[in-house]
């Protein structure tokens, strides 16, 4: 393969055939996945089908099967799709087949509490193959378009860090959960969300070459579930029910088209925005639905064809090792699993200690990658419940721009969350067969994942770059010492904007891609602006050379209760040493006993000196320290807030700088950073105020806490669910 080289041909043919096959239980009472301890139901309330679309270009076929399943074993997904093979003219690497995450569908494969129904797993493997079967019959030329939307107020991020105050206990008894899903039921236990969302819908649609009717639509969006009762495909299956009555309406058909819901990167992913109320009356599945439907059939008719694609597909298969128990814990488990006998785990404790020695037992797996190219349109897809980070990181840095995630396909290896989560714990990162691979998966997999999509599109890697908006240009036009702009994926450096490469490093407790401060002001027409969050880690930068005099700016958003501790947070550190003697400049917010909500700053030990202005949490500001060689000054919003003689040493021996907390890591900043901008002089106010974000009041993330809340919920009307796991 040759990297820059588009290979495909504009003359190849596109056909199409399309399936859809239930997948109903036969045996009721059956077993259901989706919860912690075991369950089971006895009522079908709608039918779960496989959908199958077949793709042909006469050189390459393939098949994409979207099911409606919680998760499937990438043993039973093999099994099908040999007999699939052996029933076609497909290849079995040449056939994609994903869950769509309902926790109302038959149990196919061991999951925490609940084990595979022992008669619902062959019925599922012998229906797959006869959905891609009979796809295959179908086949019949087509054109191949995309488009794509946002719908972000149909998906949150649910999983959110807790107060540093306020950890809790995993199932092993430990004090480890610094994140966990739903944590902000109570927005006084939390800080902020641990990640981005990923709001866009996108989706893959053919129709016929001759007449142009509705074949098939292939849609992808990150949110969880929604959440029904008896046996049902959830939202997904509402939604595809929904759209094929509109296509089939839009240009009438011999044969219904098909519709599929892919589920996006969704492992950290729900419908609750916790920073909105909680809803006076809860919205049903129906309503939910119906509000995404809507914007889908706007997305639809945008929708562009194109008569001709080639096809390309590739598969990898990696090895992965579990984080298996130590001693100490295997012991633990052992005893615990002895004293329950044959009778299924009770509570969280049991189901844990079981899957400890499952772990054990099994070392590692192989997990399944596959790209799939269509034409000027890819495919990525892993097996795991994948972070929207993640899925953001494919997607922006994807070769081919029209880039669709799908989670849950080809296995159900569970959740992979990124390295730094792992840090934070909370129950995505509890080792189970649910979310028992090695730490290092999640770049491990993007990495391949990169590679494979470089390898279907013949062109290299996009490059991932913010724009660069009114105030980053003037604060590159003032000729920054260093410039973190602090829109990196991952650890462990944040890269210097300035061109003068002075990296800096970050600790961990450190989470990456969170929305940021004003992205028309800071990245212009491009799309959003990024920052990082910090829940007790720091950004650290060590200067080879003194600067006796500086100035630093940036953004700050607070998200520790002012309530919550003596001093909410200290944002900024400056250690001075020279001989045996110390001192130091601190910049932080005020808490609980130290004038809440305004800005401190401390020189070395003496008193501390407040700001004039109380600063709301969750809203964004700019902060700017200029250190001369007697005084320090503090700008908040370009207005002076501090004013003080200083007399700090004048020389100094090998400094140290941190943003995100104190050098004795005292009270770290629990909030989002952005835009970090460095100078080695004191700059002036007029030399300060190009910079300066123009905003009438802090720019608050909407927030039923801020000071100006909605009059209305932002998601069109729809209020907000209860929340259950």
């Amino acid at each position: 393969m040759v990297l820059g080289v588009s290979s495909w041909s504009p003359a190849a043919e596109l056909r199409v055939g399309t399936a859809k096959v239930d997948v109903n239980p036969t045996q009721l009472p059956v077993l259901i996945n989706g919860g912690m301890l075991t369950r089971s139901a006895e009522n079908i309330q709608m039918t779960v089908n496989a959908r199958a679309v077949v793709l042909d270009d006469d050189r390459e076929r393939l098949a994409i099967v979207v099911v409606d399943s919680c998760m499937m074993s990438r043993e039973l997904l093999d099994e099908a799709k040999r007999l699939a093979a052996s029933r076609t003219q497909l290849r079995p690497d040449r056939i994609l087949i994903s869950a769509t995450h309902t926790h109302t569908a038959p149990s196919s494969m061991g999951a925490l509490g609940t084990e595979a129904d022992p008669n619902y797993a062959p019925l599922l493997r012998q229906r797959l193959a006869d959905a891609i079967v009979a796809a295959e019959k179908n086949l019949q030329p087509a054109e191949v378009g995309w488009a794509s939307g946002e719908a972000a107020d149909f998906t949150a991020v649910r999983r959110w860090v807790r107060r540093p105050d306020r950890i809790e206990r995993d199932p092993f008894g430990n004090p480890t959960v610094r994140a966990n899903m739903h944590a902000a039921r109570d927005p006084n236990n939390a800080i902020g969300p641990t990640g981005p969302e990923d709001p866009q819908l996108c989706m893959i649609g053919f129709r016929a070459r001759e007449g142009g009717q509705p074949l098939a639509l292939i849609s992808n969006f990150s949110m969880h579930y929604f959440g029904d009762r008896a046996i049902g495909p959830d939202y997904f299956g509402r939604y595809c029910d929904a759209m094929e009555k509109y296509l089939a309406k839009e240009r009438p058909a011999a044969e219904s088209p098909l519709v599929l819901m892919s589920h996006g990167c969704s492992g950290d992913i729900w419908r609750r925005d916790y920073f909105l109320p909680p809803a006076k009356e809860e919205a049903t599945i129906d309503d939910y639905t119906a509000g995404l439907v809507a914007i889908a059939q706007k997305i639809y008719g945008t929708m562009k064809f194109q008569p001709t694609a080639e096809l390309k597909m590739v598969e990898q298969r990696l090895p992965m090792r579990y984080r298996v128990p130590d001693a100490q814990r295997l012991a633990w488990a052992e005893q615990l699993v002895a004293a329950m006998g044959d009778r299924p785990p009770k509570d969280n404790t049991e189901v844990y200690a079981r899957e400890q020695l499952i772990l054990h037992r099994l070392q590692s797996t192989e997990i399944v990658l596959q790209a799939i190219r269509i034409g000027d349109i890819a495919i990525a897809s892993t097996p795991n419940e994948t972070y929207a980070l993640t899925g953001l990181k494919l997607k922006l840095q994807s070769p081919l721009p029209q880039t669709m995630v799908i989670e849950l396909a080809n296995g159900g290896d569970g959740y992979i969350p990124p390295p730094e989560q792992h840090v934070l714990g909370g129950y995505n990162t509890w080792a189970a067969r649910t979310a028992g691979l090695e730490v290092t998966a999640e770049p491990r997999i993007v990495a391949a994942s990169l590679k494979l999509l470089e390898e279907v599109a013949g062109q290299p890697r996009r490059r991932y770059e913010p724009g660069v908006g009114p105030q980053a240009q003037s604060i590159l036009t003032a000729r920054p010492f260093a410039y973190w702009r602090l829109d990196e994926f991952a650890p462990p450096l944040a890269r210097d904007a300035s061109g003068h490469h002075r990296q800096a490093n970050l600790e961990p407790g450190t989470l990456f891609f969170l929305e940021g401060d004003d992205s028309q002001a800071f990245c212009g027409r491009q799309p959003l602006n990024r920052c990082l969050h910090f829940a007790g880690g720091r950004l650290i930068y060590q200067p080879v050379a003194a600067v006796p005099t500086f100035t630093t700016l940036f953004s700050f958003w607070n998200g520790m209760p002012l309530d919550g501790r003596a001093v909410s947070g200290w944002m900024f550190s400056r250690d001075f040493a020279f001989g045996t003697s110390r001192s130091g400049i601190h910049l932080g917010l005020g808490g609980q006993d130290q004038h809440p909500g305004k800005l401190l700053l401390q020189l070395g030990d003496g008193p501390l000196e407040k700001g004039k202005t109380a600063i709301e949490r969750w809203q964004w500001n700019q902060v700017a320290l200029v250190c001369h060689q007697s005084r320090v000054q503090v700008f908040l919003n370009g207005q002076l807030e501090i004013d003080t003689p200083w007399t700090g040493p004048q020389s100094m021996f090998e400094p140290s700088w941190f943003w995100g907390g104190r050098s004795d890591g005292e009270s770290n900043w629990e909030g989002r950073l952005d835009e970090i901008a460095l100078f080695d002089q004191p700059l002036r106010p007029e030399q300060l105020q190009p910079m300066w974000v123009r905003r009438s009041q802090p720019r608050s993330t909407v927030s039923w806490l801020a000071p100006h809340p909605p009059t209305e919920p932002a998601n069109g009307g729809l209020s907000q669910p209860a929340v259950t796991r």
